[in-house]
């Protein structure tokens, strides 16, 4: 990847993202040395300018934030990386250096956290002793959850409503799961409804 960092005096801004939820999380500088550190050591790597050292995020705290992408921007002399962080990422002891950790997305956390226990087979849980009954358990599951969410719809109870349309995803996401789909490829399809 050529990336211009003469532009900056040998540094480029790096505007990092978690991976699951899109959140910004933090923004950094690197310099060329803190660009390959990141590339070969998988978790990222920032120039302190007031060190003046190469660091790695979560040195000291143990919270490191693992590459998930590396983008250039179209001028080549900004980055965004898309990372999966370990804990908080904000010295404060915030999620992110903008504020708390945001619920918009917290879908994609869910979605990935059931497939891991699914593939870490994890025993216990509630999620891989559904997928692995198979896949007619499994939709049949979300049929019942469909069909509980609607009963729920006719009354004005809105925490039940809320409940069910909670319990209807969470097993929409496994559905989704045992059939190697993700919610991305939902959302490209309906991305590519609403341009037409």
């Amino acid at each position: 990847m050529n990336i211009d960092f003469e532009k900056g005096n040998g540094l480029v801004p790096v505007i990092v993202q978690d991976s699951a939820n899109l959140q910004v999380l933090m923004l950094g500088y690197m310099n060329n040395e803190a660009y390959e550190k990141t590339v070969e050591d998988g978790r990222v790597h920032f120039f302190s300018r007031s060190k003046n050292r190469i660091w790695l995020k979560g040195e000291t705290s143990n919270n490191f934030l693992y590459v998930k992408e590396i983008k250039k921007d179209c001028d080549s002399d900004t980055l965004l990386i898309l990372v999966k962080p370990t804990d908080v990422v904000c010295h404060t002891g915030s999620f992110s250096c903008f504020g708390e950790k945001n619920t918009k997305g917290f879908v994609y956390e869910l979605e990935e956290k059931i497939s891991q226990r699914i593939d870490d087979k994890v025993e216990n849980s509630y999620t891989y002793d559904l997928f692995k009954r198979g896949i007619n358990k499994v939709a049949q599951k979300v049929g019942e959850e469909a069909v509980e969410l609607v009963i729920e719809a006719k009354d004005n109870n809105a925490k039940l409503f809320l409940n069910e349309a909670a319990d209807l995803m969470y097993h929409y996401l496994i559905l989704l799961k045992a059939k190697n789909f993700k919610l991305e490829d939902v959302e490209r399809i309906l991305h590519e409804r609403n341009r037409k």
